[in-house]
């Protein structure tokens, strides 16, 4: 197989970071698959070929970065980065009213301040290789739905820096796109319901007995959107795309789902669209 360049993924231990690095190495790049444990890096080099190569990265870890660059660059040397995959995330889950100011300060610093702080960092090696800048968005940064609303702050703010970055570096030819997937098969949601039962668990009881029938109710709408999530393979295609095409698109929904509430966000009006996600979630 020809020898493809070097592209960085964060967030690869699972999901579609995980998918994103097997299918890129499966495709011949060379690809640094960003993990924070590493016990996560020796499972995806089972399954990888000997050119994929695991570093240690946690986004908001500014060290961590700075070790991740130094081990990239003495790898690939002059002949820089080829893409920049964004992909490390988290979903913070509850209502504005009671979160915790501390968890909506975690979900911007991964979300947002760990995507630029990467960036920052890998542009001199994406500048070398003339690559592309590939950003894991979410549908949820086309359209805000209750008791989402730090993660889709978050998903929001990522297609501003996505817009200002694609035109910033415009001047070198290095290209940005944003994937915007709809209802993925992956474990972030897993790990977000799980999350955000243990933060409901601590609020008061106040919050409980305001919000307690909506906060079921979207629990239940959550499982169903579950089951027809699609695999992850989908975005990794997408991402392929954004690498490679001659002529890449500076977006990519992902499922039809997420095509369908992108024409919801446009052509619907505030209040009306608020009635159908209400009816369509089944909250009072």
């Amino acid at each position: 197989m020809e020898m493809k360049g070097a592209v960085v993924i964060t967030g690869a231990s699972t999901g579609i970071g995980q998918t994103c690095a097997l299918h890129l190495d499966q495709l011949g790049f060379r690809v640094f698959p960003g993990v924070r444990k590493r016990g996560d890096g020796e499972a995806l080099r089972a399954q990888a070929s000997e050119r994929l190569t695991p570093v240690q990265l946690d986004v908001t870890d500014e060290r961590a970065i700075t070790v991740a660059i130094e081990t990239v660059a003495a790898s690939v040397g002059e002949a820089g980065l080829a893409g920049l995959i964004n992909n490390a995330g988290i979903a913070v889950a509850g209502m504005l009213e009671f979160l915790p100011l501390a968890a909506l300060r975690n979900q911007l610093e991964v979300n947002v301040i760990g995507a630029v702080a990467v960036t920052q960092a890998f542009l001199p090696l994406l500048r070398k290789g003339r690559g592309r800048v590939v950003n894991i968005g979410s549908d949820s940064g086309l359209l805000s739905t209750p008791f989402l609303g730090a993660y889709c702050a978050s998903k929001f703010a990522l297609e501003a820096l996505t817009d200002a970055l694609r035109q910033e570096l415009r001047p070198w030819g290095i290209k940005v796109s944003i994937i915007e997937p709809g209802n993925i098969q992956t474990p972030i949601w897993e790990k977000s319901s799980a999350a955000a039962k243990r933060l409901l668990e601590g609020m008061p009881r106040q919050a409980h007995e305001l919000y307690g029938p909506a906060i079921e109710a979207v629990r239940v709408a959550a499982e169903k959107s579950a089951a027809s999530a699609i695999p992850p393979t989908a975005v990794a295609r997408a991402v392929t795309h954004a690498l490679t095409a001659r002529r890449p698109k500076t977006r990519y929904r992902v499922g039809k789902d997420a095509a369908f509430l992108a024409l919801l966000a446009r052509y619907v009006p505030d209040r009306m669209r608020d009635a159908l996600i209400a009816r369509y979630l089944g909250t009072p």
